[in-house]
């Protein structure tokens, strides 16, 4: 192999590619992110990954498969425990959790609550209780603009998710708060994966959600390629909540953006200006804004919009450069249920100067894409898990 270019590592945030083997044990059977997408708008329109092998993985109404693909294609079976952007993310940098995070069905107890009561220097919050988002600021967001109380909620992930409106508690000090429930009170027993602020604008009646969301996670537990890739001198940069899901660790630069739309963007602008180094992005609305809600029809309007930009990041994509587009759980807009959903993730890959048309078959954790991302650079991926696949595709 020449020496290492640039890769572009892209997570489409929740597009699971149905149910893995374990869906049911998490009440996920039957799940298919983008095949019930598929089905639920008369067919997806994606030429460009369909021409890369999307569907060559899987059935997809309106993405057959193609006799002679431009790029590698498989899937991922995660076999961490869990099934949310944490877990994935970090089994894809290559450490399996075997350890589940806490989670809180009905609500945070007590001990919880009177911690992060001090620890914020709070006088009360609202809510505590599984919630979806949108409705619980629409229900308690009144009373939250009276009292000044962040209102509290969690979901069937491990999370502990703090709303506020930005004009009652401004982002700095809702970012504090947040910060203070991850380091002083969600640790230990309750060390839940995220603690997530939701800041919201709006007037009773009429409150939305801004992008102004941040996420809290824990430290990763072990080495991550992120990690080989920075001690190695690998110039690394993230995009989107990149940067929050591993605590800032191995980035040499952190880009947030608050849209699919600007991370598109950054990835271009970022690649174009890139000979050598790893680009990783989350792409997240696939997930935040159509995933959670329950909207089909949106979902699949956004994965159309990746598909059509996907030619301006292939012009960025030069000489043995690979771009990697991925998942980190699924998300089933179809499923009556607000809660990620325990799915096999899609894999493509593409380079110039690779391998065409190869099946990358089912990988057997997600891990393997991180130990990939390693050999390309040469850096030490024995204290990463995983087997790479970079011979398959180069």
């Amino acid at each position: 192999m020449n020496a290492p270019g640039k890769i572009v590592f892209i997570v489409l945030d929740s597009l699971g590619i149905g149910e893995a083997p374990d869906a049911a044990a998490y009440g996920d059977a039957g799940s298919n992110t983008i095949g019930h997408t598929a089905d639920a708008v008369g067919g997806l329109a994606l030429p460009n990954m369909q021409r890369l092998g999307l569907g060559n993985i899987a059935p997809i109404l309106g993405v057959p498969p193609v006799p002679e693909p431009e790029g590698c294609f498989g899937k991922m079976q995660e076999v961490s425990k869990g099934k949310d952007s944490t877990t994935g993310h970090w089994e894809i940098s290559g450490i399996i959790v075997t350890q589940d995070f806490p989670y809180y069905p009905h609500g945070f107890p007590a001990e919880v609550i009177e911690k992060f009561l001090s620890a914020a220097n709070l006088r009360g919050v609202l809510g505590n209780r599984p919630a979806s988002g949108t409705q619980i600021i629409e229900e308690l967001g009144d009373e939250h603009v009276r009292t000044g109380f962040p209102i509290v909620y969690t979901s069937g992930d491990s999370v502990f998710q703090i709303a506020a409106h930005e004009d009652v508690i401004p982002l700095k000090d809702l970012y504090r708060i947040c910060q203070a429930a991850r380091d002083n009170v969600l640790v230990g027993n309750h060390a839940v994966g995220r603690v997530i602020a939701r800041p919201f604008i709006g007037t009773s009646g009429n409150y939305v959600r801004t992008a102004n969301r941040r996420d809290f996670s824990l430290q990763a537990p072990g080495t991550t390629v992120l990690d080989l890739l920075s001690r190695n001198g690998i110039p690394t940069v993230s995009i989107g909540k990149i940067d929050d899901l591993f605590s800032g660790r191995g980035l040499r630069e952190k880009i947030h953006t608050h849209s699919n739309a600007e991370g598109i963007e950054e990835i271009v602008r970022r690649s174009s200006g890139m000979d050598h180094g790893f680009i990783m992005t989350n792409l997240v609305d696939f997930d935040m804004l159509y995933g959670h809600r329950q909207d089909a029809e949106g979902m699949a309007k956004a994965i159309e919009y990746f598909d059509g930009h996907l030619p301006r990041i292939f012009e960025t994509v030069k000489g043995n450069d690979i771009l990697m587009i991925t998942a980190d759980h699924g998300n089933d807009p179809t499923d009556n249920s607000t809660d990620h959903s325990r799915e096999y993730v899609p894999l493509l890959t593409f380079s110039k100067t690779g391998k065409k048309g190869v099946n990358l078959g089912v990988r057997k954790t997600f891990a393997d894409a991180g130990k990939t991302i390693a050999e390309y650079f040469s850096v030490n991926g024995g204290k990463i898990a995983g087997t790479s696949f970079l011979s398959a595709i180069q």
